[in-house]
């Protein structure tokens, strides 16, 4: 197969004109295609009055295909064969069905590879199910009543599920790839596999975890929802049960000799008993900050220019990083063209915020986190536990500086640059359905963070003109970016207690949907293996 690149079109091209663009680069015929599918496809808004396609095509012809490639620069046009992702055989031996907690994409990913291999995984999920969950989360921003269990938190299909869909990764691995197909062969839109900045959009993703849940189910995997983990059993180092407790509050044991946890970045009861039980963790870097709103039409001309054509091109985004010689580097992070900034509480008397599209990113706002990086020297307490002390601490602070009934704080950008406290709000509408409270930032986050956050705005001024809105909406914190802990684990996959696999971003090890959902094929792959 070869792979032809830098393939660029007007915008609205088909793909008989792509094929075409493709056959010139290359020097023959379409004709001569036995095979034509589209790689990768982004969009060239560096010269804002003449906006491109670009796109990356594989190609199949009959014969002499490494001849035919060797002529061009290895950038331009490559020779290559696909491999298909093989799970390793199935080497475990045990009378006992592996134990995975969590239904978030590490814990979706590595069931659906458990079930495939005949394992009959056993998978509990704190929170309900994705159509229970919606409901529970729609109640607590219209009546303030937070369901500890079950919320943009918690629930099936994890965080990600109340985001944006967000496909991007700076991974490198092969996984990514199985990642983005099977979405697709469960209900996703279809250009994700080869979109440079693939999403699914919140309100589709819900439809197609449902799809991988009941694919699981269908292969003799069990899912339990609203069951939560509360203790582990072990014995000479080795895990034998775990206990939960049912939606009802009765308490279960479960027997097993193997224990994946995909819990996400945020069961912090979940974490802390587990590191009472003598589990290996660490401290790690993680990040805090805020959501930005801007006027999601802003954002397009910023990028596109004033004349760009609305019906072609998609809403704009951003992805932009600062690193001053002198003082904490702030970056953007999770960015929501045409989204909404929404309270992702998970437990009570705390505010923490986020950032959703859907898949049309059709908003009146563009939002996106700006983060501070903490390291963990930083933080004095020398317990694995102390980033999460400082995360309660600051959306504690953040819950009280909001009036003490879920309202979020804000500050429009121009106020904290003028190092004021804002009184009201300009022309930018915030979109946080609990509401917004205009105060101070430096009421809530280190100063340090709010320092890096400034200084960062500036300097992102002076690329997309207009980014310093004096009206723009800072809604605040956002604090679950990533875990500020690691569970240790060996080159099999394992804890200083054998049989218990961490995986995903709640261990450390991942951040984003896609990289969990690759980090739990691994685990699978581990589970497999069966190496101690």
């Amino acid at each position: 197969m070869i792979r032809i690149n830098d393939i660029k079109v007007p915008l609205g091209a088909d793909v008989n004109t792509i094929k075409k663009a493709a056959a010139k680069a290359l020097g023959v015929s379409a004709d001569d295609f036995l095979s034509f599918s589209i790689a990768r496809e982004s969009i060239d808004s560096r010269r804002k009055n003449n906006i491109m396609m670009t796109y990356s095509v594989d190609v199949r012809l009959d014969g002499f295909e490494e001849e035919i490639a060797s002529k061009f620069e290895k950038n331009k046009v490559l020779y290559f064969e696909p491999q298909a992702f093989v799970l390793p055989e199935n080497k475990r031996n045990s009378k006992f069905s592996p134990v995975i907690v969590g239904l978030g994409p590490a814990g979706l990913f590595c069931g659906l590879m458990l079930a495939r291999s005949g394992l009959n995984p056993i998978i509990i999920e704190r929170g309900n199910d994705v159509d229970t969950r919606k409901n529970d989360i729609a109640n607590f921003w219209k009546n303030r009543k937070l369901n500890t269990e079950s919320n943009v938190q918690f629930g099936e299909g994890g965080a990600g599920t109340f985001s944006d869909g967000k496909l991007t990764t700076g991974i490198k691995d092969g996984r990514v790839g199985v990642v983005l197909q099977t979405f697709k062969d469960y209900g996703a839109p279809h250009e994700i596999t080869f979109s440079a900045k693939p999403h699914i959009g919140t309100d589709k993703l819900g439809d197609v975890i449902k799809n991988i849940r009941n694919e699981i189910i269908r292969l003799g995997g069990t899912v339990k929802f609203g069951c939560k983990l509360v203790d582990i059993i072990t014995a000479n180092g080795f895990i034998q049960a775990i206990t939960y407790t049912d939606e009802k509050g009765s308490i279960h044991d479960l027997e097993t000799d193997t224990l994946i946890l995909c819990i996400g970045h945020s069961p912090r009861d979940t974490i802390e008993m587990l590191y009472h039980k003598g589990i290996n963790m660490e401290k790690k870097a993680f990040s805090v900050g805020t959501r930005i709103e801007h006027p999601q039409e802003m954002i397009n001309e910023m990028q596109y220019g004033k004349n760009y054509n609305k019906a072609l091109l998609p809403p704009a985004d951003y992805k932009l990083s600062n690193h001053p010689l002198h003082g904490r580097g702030g970056y953007t992070f999770c960015m929501c063209p045409g989204g909404t900034v929404v309270l992702a509480s998970s437990e009570e008397n705390m505010v923490v915020v986020n950032g959703m599209s859907e898949y049309a990113r059709d908003g009146e706002n563009a939002n996106s986190a700006i983060l501070v990086g903490i390291e963990p020297d930083m933080i004095d307490e020398n317990s694995a536990l102390a980033g999460i002390k400082l995360q309660r601490e600051i959306e504690q602070k953040a819950f009280e500086h909001g009036g003490s009934d879920y309202t979020a704080p804000c500050q429009l950008v121009g106020d904290m640059l003028k190092n004021q406290p804002s009184k009201k709000l300009g022309s930018v509408n915030p979109s946080c359905p609990t509401g917004t409270s205009p105060g101070d930032i430096r009421n809530v986050l280190p100063s340090f963070v709010v320092d890096g956050i400034s200084d960062a705005i500036i300097a992102w001024d002076k690329k997309l003109r207009g980014f310093a809105l004096n009206d723009a909406v800072l809604t605040f914190p956002e604090s679950r970016s990533s875990s500020p802990v690691r569970i240790i684990r060996d080159e099999f996959f394992q804890t200083n207690i054998r049989g218990i696999f961490p995986c995903g971003e709640g261990a450390g090890y991942a951040g984003g949907i896609v990289s969990a959902g690759v980090d739990g094929i691994r685990a699978a792959e581990a589970v497999l293996r069966d190496e101690t």
